[in-house]
């Protein structure tokens, strides 16, 4: 904010509470502790609204960096930032300032920072695009705990030695968990061999020999386990890839078309970009972006001495893991200049660092391409190959009232359920 500030507001935001400290220009110092509730929110807006500060400064790591406090600081940006400016900083940033550590003296130290205008403000996306990237998240989550599942799904018909990855490509195909379910589920060869499709039929012979042994019953309970977790995360994952397309393309269309021509880029991967990164433009260069993605090395300097380190991890590591999938998938493309790019840094500095190097330039490139409002075009000639769009399923919402019917009948149902089991 511009002019001086002359009384401010620091916020040590924690699960349960959160410590206020008001310092004013004239050395007076005050220091509440509110419930992190409705209540003690409303009272915390009430105090800072009468002491009429100039700025409220809350520590908060950064939403990725440190995903136990995350999104604390998220019910008291909204009660306040309608009534006096707020600012959201890092608290990696604000740690450095002190070497003390208790809850009140890091609530000092915010409040110290902000009336010297010390905080650099985080960006804080609007709370419609903070919910599209929540469903972005939380899909990576279920993918990654679906993919546990499907490893102790290998562990079981290895330790059964039913090596399915011999017949198979894929064993969590149709056919795979065809012959799974009828594993688990006690029926016999024939049975299992019948309900596949006439391309894996033909390979009766090699399924019998793999099949031609009993399993244990722990391992049956095991697997039936397994698969019944694994359909009901496709089933979430579904309900969450609608919901996220759904956002993608009514919201950013064109940065969608513009993402998805890069080689690499596919639906999901455009998504997660625009979920992580918001506006673009908010960003000066490519580099700017590059380096708020931590995507970038740090730099140290001493009597002439210049030394680059490893990158620095400061942004959304989200947005590191899918760029860095991007990168794998474009440095196997034909006839790319990306690939060629990859290759040329691989013989100097190796395959994983020219992974990271090629993150980097990708990042940068679409950064110029959203920005300018320009199509990926590559001087080699490579084409990529036409995306198969997603259909725009609109959401059903429900009023306020209704949301309350539903839940009761939910609790109602649930409550029952406990009756009949005691």
């Amino acid at each position: 904010m511009d002019g001086e500030i002359n009384k401010s507001c620091g916020l040590d935001i924690h699960k349960r509470f959160v410590i206020a400290t008001i310092l004013s220009r004239s050395g007076e110092k005050q220091q509440h502790r509110f419930a992190r509730d409705d209540d003690g929110i409303l009272d915390l807006k009430n105090l800072v609204t009468s002491e009429k500060c100039d700025v409220v400064a809350c520590e908060s790591c950064d939403v990725v960096a440190c995903e136990s406090t995350s999104d604390f600081w998220v019910p008291i940006y909204e009660a306040l930032i309608d009534h006096l400016p707020v600012i959201v900083g890092n608290a990696r940033d604000m740690k450095a300032f002190t070497h003390k550590k208790t809850d009140k003296i890091d609530s000092e130290v915010i409040a110290k920072l902000a009336l010297n205008k010390m905080v650099q403000p985080s960006r804080v996306f609007p709370k419609k695009h903070r919910e599209f990237r929540s469903y972005v998240r939380l899909r990576l989550t279920l993918v990654r705990k679906r993919t546990d599942i499907k490893n102790e799904t290998h562990a079981i018909l290895s330790s059964e030695m039913l090596h399915l990855g011999d017949v198979l490509t894929d064993i969590f195909g149709k056919n795979g968990r065809a012959i799974l379910a009828g594993i688990s589920s006690g029926k016999n060869i024939d049975q299992i061999i019948e309900s596949l499709s006439p391309n894996v039929r033909k390979k009766s012979v090699q399924i019998r020999e793999i099949l031609d042994r009993e399993i244990s019953q722990s391992a049956a309970i095991r697997l039936q386990i397994c698969l019944n977790l694994i359909k009901h995360l496709d089933e979430e994952i579904e309900v969450l890839e609608r919901e996220i397309f759904n956002y993608a393309y009514q919201k950013h269309k064109r940065e969608m078309e513009i993402l998805m021509s890069v080689p690499g880029i596919g639906e999901l991967g455009a998504a997660t970009l625009i979920a992580e990164i918001g506006d673009f433009r908010d960003f000066p260069t490519g580099d700017k972006l590059a380096s708020w993605l931590g995507i970038v090395p740090n730099v140290y300097q001493s009597a002439d001495k210049y030394h680059n380190g490893r990158i620095t991890k400061r942004g959304s590591k989200v947005a590191r893991w899918i760029l860095t999938q991007i990168a794998q998938a474009a440095a196997r493309k034909k006839n790319s200049r990306l690939k060629e790019f990859f290759n040329r840094k691989k013989k100097t500095i190796g395959y994983a660092k020219a992974i990271i190097a090629l993150a980097r330039k990708i990042a940068t490139i679409i950064w110029h391409l959203i920005t300018n409002d320009e199509m990926y075009e590559d001087e080699t000639g490579y084409q990529k190959g036409e995306v198969k769009k997603r259909k725009i399923v609109e959401a059903e919402i429900f009023s306020v009232d209704e949301r309350i019917t539903i839940i009761s009948g939910i609790i109602a149902i649930m409550g029952k359920k406990e009756g009949e089991s005691t």
